[in-house]
C-alpha cells in the first residue's frame, strides 16, 4: 500500500515553506534506485520548484534495455494559494499523487521489486500560487505559463503519459474519486484504452469511471477558448500517447479550496499509476492503437496543428 507515503508528503506540503528541495530530501532518504533533480523557475507572478524523478527499470531505456518508458505527471498550478488562501489546495493533488507514486516505486526498488521500464515522474511544488477567475468556479494560476510547465514536465525520454490533475471544480463528472480520459496523441482524441481501463478496474474494484473531453481541452492554453482545466496540456507539447488520470468529486470543488483533499482518492491514483508502470513496462498495456491511429491519418491527415495556438490572425 501506498498509504503511507501519501499522509507522509501530505504533512510535507502542507506547509507555506516547503520547497522542492525537501522533497527531494524525503525522496533521498528512502534510499531506492533512483535520480532526483530540483529546479527553481521563476515567472512574473512568483516562483516554483519544478522536480524530476527517473527511476531506471531492469530492461529500461537508460540501462540500454528497450523497455518503454512511462511518464507520470502532477499538473497543477499550486499546493497552495497563500496568503488569499490557508493550507493545501485541492489544486495540489496532482503534485501529491506524482510525487507519492514516486516515493512508492523508489521504496519498491529498495525491497527487490524493480520495474520492467524506466518511469519518470514530473511536477511541481508551489505553495504560494495566484488564483485566476473560471466557471463554474475559480481556477488555480501559476507563476510560470504552461510553455514553461511544459517544458519541465514533458521530456522526449516519455513513451506515454499519465497526467494526473484535479478536476473538480465542472459540472460533467460527478463522481467521486478518479476518472480516466481517452487517449489524446497528435491533435486526435483517440478510444479510451482497454488495457488501463482494465487496470481501473482492478486496482479500485469498482466499473471504470471515464470522464469526456472536447476539442478545445486538447489545444494550448492561452488561444481564446474554454478549456475544463489544464489536464491535457502535456498532449501539445509531444508526440507520444496522453491520457489525463482525473481526481474528482460529486460536487463542484474550486481548485484553490482548502479542506478538500481525499487522501483515500489520492492513494487509489498512486496505486493505478504504479500498475500501469508495472505493465506497460512490461509491454502488456497500450495507451492506442498504432494501427488504427495510422489508418486515421491517412484517412484525414495530421492533426498537429491542433497542439499550436492556431491562427493568430483569426483571433484578432
Amino acid at each position: 500500500m501506498s498509504f503511507k507515503h501519501v499522509i507522509e508528503l501530505y504533512e510535507l506540503l502542507d506547509n507555506q515553506y516547503v520547497t522542492g528541495e525537501e522533497v527531494k530530501a524525503y525522496l533521498d532518504a528512502i534510499q531506492g534506485e533512483g535520480e532526483v533533480v530540483v529546479e527553481t523557475v521563476k515567472g512574473e507572478l512568483g516562483s516554483t520548484d519544478f522536480i524530476k524523478i527517473t527511476i531506471p527499470g531492469r530492461n529500461g531505456k537508460s540501462k540500454g534495455g528497450d523497455a518503454a518508458t512511462l511518464g507520470i505527471i502532477g499538473r497543477l498550478g499550486g499546493i497552495g494559494a497563500r496568503p488569499e488562501m490557508t493550507g493545501f489546495v485541492s489544486d495540489g493533488d496532482g503534485a501529491l499523487s506524482a510525487i507519492s507514486a514516486a516515493a512508492k516505486i523508489l521504496d519498491m526498488t529498495k525491497k527487490g521489486d524493480q520495474l520492467n521500464g524506466d518511469v519518470i515522474i514530473t511536477t511541481h511544488i508551489c505553495p504560494t500560487a495566484p488564483t485566476l477567475p473560471h466557471d463554474p468556479v475559480p481556477f488555480m494560476n501559476s507563476p510560470v505559463d504552461i510553455l514553461t510547465m511544459n517544458q519541465h514536465e514533458v521530456t522526449a525520454e516519455m513513451d506515454a503519459i499519465l497526467s494526473i490533475d484535479t478536476t473538480k471544480g465542472n459540472m460533467i463528472l460527478n463522481h467521486k474519486g478518479f476518472a480516466l480520459t481517452p487517449t489524446v496523441k497528435e491533435g486526435y482524441i483517440l478510444k479510451v484504452s482497454d488495457d488501463l481501463l482494465q487496470v481501473y478496474t482492478q486496482s479500485t474494484g469498482i466499473l471504470p469511471v471515464t470522464m469526456p473531453i472536447t476539442t478545445q481541452d486538447i489545444t494550448p492554453y492561452g488561444n481564446g477558448v474554454f478549456h475544463i482545466n489544464s489536464i491535457l496540456q502535456p498532449s501539445v507539447a509531444t508526440s507520444s500517447p496522453v491520457v489525463g488520470v482525473a481526481i474528482t468529486t460529486q460536487t463542484t470543488v474550486a481548485g484553490c479550496g482548502t479542506g478538500a483533499t481525499h487522501l483515500t482518492d489520492v492513494e487509489q491514483v498512486v496505486r493505478f499509476a504504479i500498475e500501469v508502470a508495472k505493465v506497460y513496462g512490461d509491454n502488456k498495456c497500450s495507451f492506442f492503437n498504432a494501427e488504427e491511429f495510422n489508418h486515421l491519418e491517412n484517412l484525414y491527415g495530421k492533426m498537429t496543428h491542433l497542439q499550436t495556438k492556431g491562427n493568430q490572425e483569426v483571433v484578432k
